[in-house]
């Protein structure tokens, strides 16, 4: 059973109705899998709305979409706890290289939540796996093996090996793109955010490779930590100096949700 956790977003809102409208479809979220929402606060002052439930991000999102307005993940569960990849093609032949993104946040010591979104891809079934090293200066091809744990030592500790004959941690699972290039999946995996972050996640419909720089359909991102519920309240990129709502617009224009 998934354990409720907590996302905040940035929504513009301008009164109550906007806040009502948002709640209402919020609460119309498909619960599959005992995944729903369970509470819904919102502050207009700070434009900021605060969810606690089983629902991945990405269909949060839709939900606030449905209402006629956008929405930006500002955080999820607790300190320490999330994590981020975007996924891009290498093939140098690709101009819009931003393909996917996959959100993680850990609920308990043992199960993280992974929810990937694919934008772009031709159709067909792709598995993601989490790779053995995080250098990406060749595409997947220079991410390593998969990671499965056996004999890994990770900040000084040694991490539990799979049982003989057990899937590796690192196969996530599979997400099938549609014909428009569309595809999400919400997945929940026996690891721990700290495992994961600086190793590389690959999406392909190869799981094993070999794999090709040249190929657009595959994809690549390392894992990074992300920012808790509380702990993001910047608007303004201090890199960029643009607000998050241009930001936002630039990645949708690449593809991202």
């Amino acid at each position: 059973m998934i354990e409720p956790f907590q996302t905040t977003f940035a929504v513009p809102m301008t009164c109550g109705g906007c806040v009502k409208d948002i709640s209402s479809s919020l609460h119309k979220v498909e619960v599959v899998r005992n995944i729903g929402i369970n509470k819904v606060e919102a502050s207009l002052k700070d434009q900021l709305v605060f969810i606690e439930g089983t629902a991945p991000p990405s269909s949060i999102v839709s939900a606030i979409q449905s209402t006629g307005r956008d929405a930006i993940l500002r955080g999820s569960g607790t300190t320490n706890s999330s994590a981020v990849c975007i996924l891009e093609t290498h093939s140098p032949s690709v101009s819009n290289k931003i393909r996917g993104l996959a959100r993680m946040v850990q609920v308990s010591s043992t199960m993280t939540l992974v929810d990937l979104t694919i934008n772009g891809l031709s159709p067909g079934q792709y598995t993601a796996t989490v790779r053995e090293a995080g250098d990406i200066s060749q595409g997947a091809a220079s991410t390593g093996g998969i990671w499965d744990s056996l004999k890994a030592k990770v900040f000084g500790g040694d991490a539990i090996a799979p049982p003989t004959g057990k899937t590796p941690r690192g196969i996530f699972g599979s997400v099938d793109v549609d014909e428009k290039g569309m595809g999400n999946v919400f997945l929940d995996r026996p690891v721990a955010i700290w495992e994961l972050i600086g190793r590389s996640m690959v999406v392909s419909k190869s799981t094993e490779g070999p794999f090709r720089r040249e190929d657009e359909n595959t994809l690549v991102g390392v894992i990074a930590r992300s920012a808790g519920v509380w702990d993001n309240d910047k608007m303004v990129c201090s890199c960029s100096g643009k607000n998050v709502w241009q930001e936002r617009q630039e990645q949708v224009g690449q593809g991202m949700v």
